[in-house]
């Protein structure tokens, strides 16, 4: 792997950091993704995520036909726990997951409790593109009036995520990855509204 683990990591810490204070703001890794491209089964994007987010204390679990192959390398390469859906920090719904999976994923993950709220878990998901047409419109913090966004998934994230969310401040954080390496963040804050067409 070719990937600097400081300077390339700080980098996508940076962009990271600037999406998820930005909702709705689409940053590009692909620079670092490239670098850490390999027969990983997920995104080069979402692997360099898992390196910046996971370390000893994390724990995660993967939603993928090749669940068994990619949560040993994420382990091997960031030395994070694997954990069931409900106790995971972080949920990895990657691109050749079920539909089911995608709903398992945000209806067992662990929204937080009221003493901890910001200890809800991070779902991550492989979407086919992400953009910011015009499909959905966010409001909310770090959103200065509003922004839109279109992202090529299973399209019941967004109710469930909804459906997830309604106990403010407990919920899930979600980010998307693509193939084009972009990162799109969606804080637990954000609102989300389906545009109507015509």
């Amino acid at each position: 792997m070719e990937l600097d683990l400081v300077h390339d990591i700080q980098a996508v810490y940076r962009q990271t950091l600037d999406a998820m204070s930005r909702p709705g703001l689409i940053k590009n890794i692909r620079s670092q993704a490239l670098k850490a491209e390999m027969a990983a089964g997920c995104y080069g994007s979402t692997l360099v995520l898992a390196l910046m987010l996971f370390d000893t204390e994390v724990t995660f679990k993967v939603c993928s036909q090749a669940e068994a192959e990619i949560t040993k390398l994420i382990s091997q390469l960031t030395y994070a726990r694997a954990a069931e859906l409900a106790s995971a920090d972080y949920i990895l719904v990657l691109q050749d997951a079920a539909a089911e999976d995608l709903e398992t994923a945000f209806n067992k993950s662990y929204p937080g409790d009221l003493l901890n709220p910001h200890k809800g878990a991070t779902i991550l998901i492989e979407a086919e593109a992400v953009s910011n047409g015009r499909n959905l419109r966010l409001t909310g913090p770090g959103i200065q009036e509003e922004q839109y966004i279109d992202v090529k998934a299973s399209p019941c994230w967004i109710d469930l995520r909804a459906e997830k969310n309604r106990e403010y401040p407990l919920g899930v954080d979600v980010m998307f990855t693509d193939g084009e390496s972009n990162i799109l963040c969606l804080p637990r804050t954000t609102q989300i509204r389906k545009q109507v067409v015509g």
